[in-house]
């Protein structure tokens, strides 16, 4: 019995991961949803244009990596009910979406619909898959399901607030947001010579960040079997985004911005956040479902009226690359950092009989 909850613990929590790394692709293929109309094109001509057209190394990869992930969580999903065909399997859902959005990038005269994206979004697609079906049955990962089964409860509303750490943790990598927050960074040197310029300690932008590591925190509270593991799986959590963070600022930004997402704010708004997560931890299960929520509302008026937001075209200088994958990457950002609290009050709401 306990091996059938594990199982459909976990299918439920690959269930919601790649139904929402399918929205994510959605969004950065259609994006930015506007000016929609007849091009006059053929889509049996566009696929059967000849390759050379639209092949670049730097797109394939781009869409290679990006459609990787998405064959991994199929494949992961698939795996538990069809162990011998779950390969083939997510390659065809991967394949179809690709096919509907290069279909759909026709009608919009800012994306380029090509037969050479939907070869690499299929590659993608199929390493993604092939790396679930190897990594399965490596002894780490078989640790990793047992670690996954000791420290998180089990069942459908703990998958879906799990699934809402990884969203959590993904708006958090872009290095053109703060640590930790949510406006995206528009002051910043004009050349690789020009000092940084000294701003006033901004004691929001501090507050901010300390409301949203206490919404992880408060999030992490619920999902844990044993509250006193809370404070190590936060870190671990910072430790694994702050990494994330600092490879993708390390490939994506000018060196002179390398380390800009990094300020006294947010270091000050983490050792803040830290503590009221410790504190967290001693109230009653009603009380901290009601505390939570009013750091959800908090950090909504603080991060998204009183503060504002900055438009993702802003930090696009911050970039040594200047295609449009990244202003979609910014915009997807943005996005996620707006869903994400929104679909933390639903979550308290879920769990608050339980």
């Amino acid at each position: 019995m306990s091996d059938h909850h594990a199982t459909q613990s976990r299918t439920h929590l690959r269930s919601y991961l790649a139904a929402g790394y399918a929205l994510f692709i959605v969004y950065a293929s259609l994006s930015p949803f506007s000016g929609w109309q007849e091009q006059g094109l053929d889509f049996l001509e566009v696929l059967g244009s000849p390759l050379g057209q639209t092949f670049t190394w730097f797109d394939f990869t781009i869409n290679l990596l990006a459609y990787l992930p998405f064959g991994f969580l199929l494949a992961m999903l698939l795996r538990s009910k069809f162990p011998t065909s779950s390969v083939l399997l997510a390659i065809v859902p991967g394949l179809a979406i690709s096919l509907l959005m290069e279909y759909a990038q026709m009608y919009l005269p800012s994306r380029v619909s090509s037969n050479s994206d939907l070869i690499s979004n299929g590659a993608g697609v199929m390493c993604g898959a092939l790396l679930a079906v190897n990594i399965e049955t490596h002894i780490w990962f078989v640790r990793m399901r047992h670690w996954y089964g000791q420290w998180f409860r089990r069942g459908n509303v703990s998958d879906f607030g799990l699934a809402l750490v990884a969203l959590w943790m993904f708006a958090q990598i872009n290095p053109s947001l703060p640590m930790l927050g949510s406006v995206f960074i528009s002051e910043m040197p004009h050349s690789p010579f020009e000092a940084v310029p000294v701003m006033p300690f901004n004691w929001l932008e501090a507050a901010a960040v300390a409301l949203n590591l206490l919404m992880l925190g408060v999030l992490l509270i619920t999902l844990l079997r044993e509250q006193r593991y809370t404070v190590n799986l936060l870190l671990l959590v910072l430790g694994g985004v702050t990494l994330a963070k600092f490879f993708v600022a390390a490939v994506l930004l000018k060196s002179w911005a390398l380390l800009l997402w990094l300020n006294s704010e947010a270091t000050l708004g983490i050792f803040a956040g830290v503590l009221l997560v410790l504190a967290a931890r001693y109230l009653s299960r009603r009380y901290l479902l009601i505390f939570a929520a009013l750091a959800v509302l908090a950090y909504m008026v603080l991060g998204h009226w009183v503060m504002g937001s900055s438009t993702p075209a802003n930090s696009m200088r911050l970039y040594h690359w200047h295609y449009g994958h990244m202003l979609n990457y910014n915009a997807l950002s943005q996005v996620v950092a707006l869903l994400f609290p929104l679909l933390l009050l639903g979550y308290l709401w879920l769990v608050r009989g339980k």
